[in-house]
């Protein structure tokens, strides 16, 4: 398997959250970190101008209105050093009550569902910030944390603690049958916040942006990145585009490092659907290289034995 040149993960590990001014062990520091989030601490206020920037971004994008999207979430990890819940991922509401998003977001495993909360209906970052509980993690039993999202199964459930009051600016998004072929070139759209290129983060006040992508079918996907990212253990014909992702995008236009999670959505029949999650991907801005999503009609059949059909979820607020 090749190297892959930006890995699919936070840019901050639990270890970077941790203040080095605290005098414990580091056992000691790690069940703090596991724990604090779900002790029933008080949810922080907004932060000041420039926190937070440097952890998602959409490359090629434009600034939107939150209604546009009204499925969008951000998902939050209490950041000690800050004092706040501090995005590191995005993924969308498909039910009042739960949200689909990458399964590498929730790592480490042992992390408990209490340690994340979700934010719907916003548009810039930590306005009037009113984050949701979460309480139940299903990951994809697939998902191989060791491959984390370059082995495939790169999705997971998470159950809220209330359902979400649904509004023109909260609002399921529709999901795909899992017959449903989507075309080479079809255009379709990915949303998210932070770096609008490699190096370069988000402009205050931290608006929500959106860009416009192609779809590419998975043999010329598999291609591209098995001729760029060349290794010893990569074969011409190995498939590193597993049947259950999705390429879209190229690098002038798509998916940064944090964005994963966020919804890739299509127009179907006068309605947004949702056919990828982000996953992975490769230098944000650079080349042709497109990025990798899981493909969300591979797993309408596992997400629907947690998740009840919302018959409302038709993109109705568009």
């Amino acid at each position: 398997m090749p190297p892959t040149p930006n890995p699919p993960l936070h840019s901050q590990t639990p270890a970077d959250l941790l203040t080095p001014s605290l005098a414990f062990s580091p056992q000691m520091l790690w069940l703090l970190l596991l724990t604090l989030p779900c002790l029933g601490g008080s949810v922080p206020g907004n932060p000041e101008p420039g926190v937070g920037r440097e952890l998602v971004g959409i490359v090629g994008g434009c600034d939107v209105s939150a209604r546009r999207y009204p499925w969008q979430v951000s998902l939050r990890f209490y950041s000690m050093e800050k004092g706040l819940w501090e995005h590191i991922c995005g993924g969308s509401l498909i039910h009042p009550e739960w949200v689909l998003t990458a399964a590498h977001c929730l790592e480490p495993e042992e992390l408990e569902a209490c340690a994340f909360r979700v934010q719907v209906g916003q548009l810039r970052l930590y306005e009037d910030d009113q984050p949701t509980k979460v309480v139940e993690i299903v990951r994809h039993p697939r998902y191989n944390k060791s491959l984390s999202a370059q082995g495939g199964a790169d999705i997971a459930l998470l159950k809220l603690d209330a359902p979400v009051p649904l509004s023109e600016l909260v609002h399921p998004v529709s999901l795909p049958p899992a017959s449903l072929d989507v075309p080479s070139g079809k255009t379709c759209w990915v949303t998210g916040w932070g770096d609008i290129g490699r190096g370069e983060p988000l402009p205050w006040p931290l608006s929500l942006r959106e860009v416009r992508v192609k779809v590419r079918s998975n043999v010329l996907c598999n291609q591209i990145y098995c001729r760029r990212f060349p290794s010893n253990h990569t074969e011409p014909s190995e498939q590193l585009i597993k049947d259950d992702m999705l390429c879209a995008g190229d690098g002038n236009h798509g998916s940064c490092l944090g964005d994963t999670g966020g919804p890739l959505v299509c127009r179907w029949n006068c309605t947004w659907v949702q056919v990828g999650v982000v996953s992975w991907g490769t230098f944000c801005g650079h080349s042709d290289v497109p990025g990798v999503y899981a493909r969300v009609m591979s797993y309408m059949s596992w997400i629907h034995q947690h998740v009840r059909p919302f018959p409302g979820a038709a993109g109705a607020f568009t």
